[in-house]
C-alpha cells in the first residue's frame, strides 16, 4: 500500500457486510458502525497482476470492547536467532505485566476476582479461558463454511472475536482444501487448516506470556484443553443443525464425517444442503422421497461447473518445466513452487480429463447413489430420536425448529458481495442497503423482501449512476448456489 494505509470501498463493504453477518449468525465478532465514502482515490493492484486502478478511499468504524490481538504481546518478542528480528518492547517485562493486568481485569474480571492472590494461577486461568473460546470461536466458523484469510497472530481477538475481515469467504461448493485467499499459494488457511492454525497461534501467544505464565504450564493447557474443546462445541452444533436433539451418541461424529465427504463427493453447496436436510422425514414417502432427492442433487455441481473449477491452471509448458526443475535442482524448485501446487494442478488436470467424457445423465446419477446412501444412515439416526421420545409429533415440530434456527438460508457468498460492490462503485448503494437488511435475518424466509429505499437526496445521483455490469447479470435469489460468473471471483 506504500504505507498509506487507506481502505478502499470494495474492501470496506465487504467488511462492513460480513461483520454484521457474523453478528446475526450468533458468532462472536467486531461489529460494524458506519461505512464512509468519499472522492479522494489511490491507486491499488487488486490481483497483483499489473493492473493497478484508482479506487475511493473508505472509512469502516469498528466497534469492539477491545482490538488487542494475540499479536499485541509479541511487541516483546526476544531476537530471532536466525534472523536477530526482535519485537519494539523487548525486556519490558513491566509494559507486558501492565498490559495483562489491564487485560484480565477489564475483560475477565470473574478470573480477577477468583485468583487475585496468585498472579500465575490468575494468568492460567486467562490462558485457559482464551484457548476455549478461540475453540469455540472457529468451531462457529467451520459449522457456517467461513474461512478466515490471514488467521495470523494479529488477527487474532483477546477476547475470542472474529477480527480483521480480510480476504475471507464463505464456502460455497463444500471442498475441505478450499482457500478464500487467493494470494495464500500455499494454502496455509485453507477451510480444513484453520482449527489447527488457531491453535498453532495459541502456542505463540503462550510464548509471549513467559515469564508471567512459564511454557510448562501453558503448554499443558493448550493440549488439554483446545482440541477437546474444539470437538466437543463442533459436534454440539453439527448435531443441532442435523436435528439430533434428543441423543448424544458417539456414532454422530460418523454420520457428520460421511456427510461432508458426500458433499464433497457430489459437489454440494454447504449452506443450501444443510439447509434442505430439516424437509426429509423419517417415513417420508417414495415418491416424495425421489422429488426431495431431486432438489437436494440440484444443489450439487453441474458438469459446466465443475469444468470451471477443475480447469488447469498452468500452461503445459510450465508445468512441465516445473517437473523437471523438481527432480534436477530441488532447491531452485522450492524458491519458485511447491510439491503440493504442483499434484493440485496434476489433480486439476486428471479431473477435467474425467469430466470431457461425463454426461450430465451420469453426474445425475452417481450424485443420487451417493445422497441415497447418507441419507439412510441418517433415517436410521433419526429412527432411535424418535424411538426415545414419547411424542413424535412434538419432536418433529422441535427438530425443525433446532435446524431451521441453525442452519442460515443466507450467507454474503462472493458473488452477492460483487453485485452489491459494482453498483456502490458507481454510485448506487440500495443493493449494499438491501443485502445489509438480509444478512440481519439469515435464519427467515425472505419472501416479499422490501427493497430499501435510498435517502431522497441520495437518489437522484445513484438512478443517473446505477449502470453497471452486475444489470447484465441476471439477478438471482439470494439464497442461490453461485453462478457460474462467481467462479472466476478471487479475493485477494
Amino acid at each position: 500500500r506504500q504505507a498509506d494505509g487507506r481502505k478502499v470501498l470494495r474492501s470496506s463493504i465487504r467488511e462492513f457486510l460480513c461483520s454484521e453477518a457474523m453478528f446475526h449468525l450468533g458468532i462472536p465478532t467486531t461489529r460494524a458502525g458506519t461505512c464512509v465514502t468519499s472522492d479522494s482515490r489511490v491507486v491499488r493492484d487488486v490481483f497483483y497482476d499489473g493492473n493497478p486502478k484508482n479506487e475511493r478511499c473508505t472509512v469502516v468504524l469498528r466497534i469492539a470492547s477491545t482490538f488487542l490481538r494475540f499479536g499485541s504481546f509479541e511487541i516483546f518478542k526476544p531476537p530471532d536467532e536466525y534472523t536477530g528480528r526482535k519485537g519494539p518492547s523487548v525486556n519490558r517485562n513491566d509494559i507486558r505485566i501492565q498490559m495483562l493486568d489491564y487485560v484480565i481485569s477489564t475483560f475477565y474480571p470473574e478470573i480477577q476476582e477468583a485468583h487475585s492472590d496468585n498472579t500465575v494461577q490468575r494468568n492460567a486461568a486467562f490462558f485457559k479461558e482464551i484457548t476455549k473460546r478461540t475453540a469455540r470461536l472457529v468451531a462457529e466458523w467451520q459449522c457456517v463454511g467461513f474461512c478466515h484469510g490471514v488467521l495470523n497472530t494479529d488477527n487474532m481477538s483477546i477476547v475470542g472475536l472474529t477480527i480483521d475481515y480480510g480476504p475471507f469467504g464463505f464456502m460455497d461448493r463444500y471442498d475441505p482444501e478450499h482457500v478464500c485467499n487467493g494470494s495464500d499459494n500455499t494454502g496455509r488457511y485453507a477451510y480444513n487448516k484453520q482449527p489447527e492454525i488457531c491453535k498453532w497461534n495459541l502456542g505463540k501467544l503462550a510464548e509471549a506470556l513467559v515469564p508471567e505464565l512459564p511454557l510448562e504450564i501453558s503448554q499443558v493447557i493448550l493440549e488439554e484443553e483446545y482440541d477437546a474443546e474444539f470437538e466437543k462445541h463442533y459436534l454440539q452444533k453439527m448435531r443441532k443443525k442435523l436435528g439430533l436433539i434428543q441423543l448424544e451418541l458417539e456414532e454422530d461424529s460418523k454420520l457428520v464425517s460421511d456427510l461432508l465427504e458426500t458433499m464433497h463427493l457430489t459437489a454440494g453447496d454447504f449452506t443450501n444442503i444443510f439447509y434442505l436436510l430439516s424437509s426429509f422425514s423419517v417415513d417420508i414417502d417414495p415418491s416424495k422421497f425421489e422429488d426431495f432427492l431431486e432438489e437436494l442433487t440440484s444443489q450439487c455441481a453441474s458438469v459446466e461447473e465443475l469444468k470451471v473449477v477443475f480447469k488447469p491452471q498452468m500452461d503445459p509448458r510450465q508445468l512441465s518445466m516445473m517437473l523437471m526443475l523438481a527432480q534436477s535442482n530441488p532447491q531452485l524448485f522450492a524458491l519458485i513452487g511447491t510439491k503440493a501446487n504442483i499434484n493440485k494442478e496434476l489433480e486439476r488436470i486428471e479431473q477435467f480429463s474425467k469430466l470431457q467424457q461425463l454426461t450430465a445423465d451420469d453426474l445425475l446419477s452417481r450424485n443420487k447413489r451417493h445422497w441415497k446412501e447418507w441419507l439412510e444412515k441418517y433415517r436410521v439416526r433419526l429412527q432411535k430420536e424418535i424411538e426415545s421420545v414419547g411424542d413424535a409429533d412434538a419432536w418433529n415440530t422441535e427438530r425443525v425448529k433446532v435446524m431451521n434456527s441453525n442452519n442460515p438460508k443466507y450467507i454474503l457468498r462472493n458473488y452477492i458481495a460483487q453485485n452489491a460492490i459494482e453498483a456502490a462503485e458507481n454510485g448506487d448503494f440500495s443493493e449494499v442497503r438491501n443485502v445489509l437488511k438480509l444478512l440481519e435475518h439469515p435464519f427467515q424466509e425472505a419472501e416479499g423482501f422490501p427493497e430499501v429505499k435510498e435517502d431522497a437526496e441520495e437518489e437522484g445521483a445513484a438512478a443517473t449512476a446505477a449502470v453497471c455490469s452486475r444489470e447484465t447479470r441476471s439477478k438471482q435469489p439470494y439464497c442461490s448456489k453461485p453462478p457460474l460468473w462467481a467462479a472466476e471471483l478471487c479475493v485477494t
